[in-house]
């Protein structure tokens, strides 16, 4: 159950890079490997993969690791995520492509600092690349 969010947004990359003409993803280019972010933790068993061309280079334009506290980026998260699902949930309102499959984002889960941080990121890039609003106050 715990690796699903990170499943999730793994199956989201590859297959929203595939869906859509300006969504695409080569596979042998330099792009994939230099834009792919991966974080893991055997002893909780997940993983996050985020596979987006300009991700990397996207994130390193924003504030820096430490800058927001765990808590901020898990309340930030938790209604990213909430609203997110809601869309999955509508397609007739919001773009199948985009929104394929909820996330489990389980709130007592501690995921620690780095995978927060990562997709809290992901969120504020996943708006500006896909034109995407979120009802979420940013700070």
């Amino acid at each position: 159950m715990k690796n699903s969010i990170y499943t999730f947004i793994l199956v989201l990359c590859i297959y929203s890079c595939g869906t859509t003409k300006d969504r695409k993803l080569d596979v042998t280019s330099a792009n994939e490997i230099s834009d792919t972010v991966r974080i893991a933790n055997d002893s909780l068993e997940y993983e996050i993969i985020i596979i987006e061309p300009g991700f990397n280079g996207w994130l390193v334009t924003q504030r820096p690791r430490g800058y927001y506290s765990q808590q901020f980026l898990e309340s930030r998260n938790r209604l990213y995520v909430t609203e997110y699902n809601q869309r999955v949930m509508q397609p007739q309102l919001f773009d199948p492509n985009l929104y394929i499959q909820q996330i489990n984002y389980e709130q007592q889960t501690d995921y620690g600092y780095e995978v927060n941080y990562l997709l809290y990121n992901y969120f504020l890039f996943f708006e500006k690349q896909y034109r995407q609003r979120f009802m979420v106050s940013r700070g």
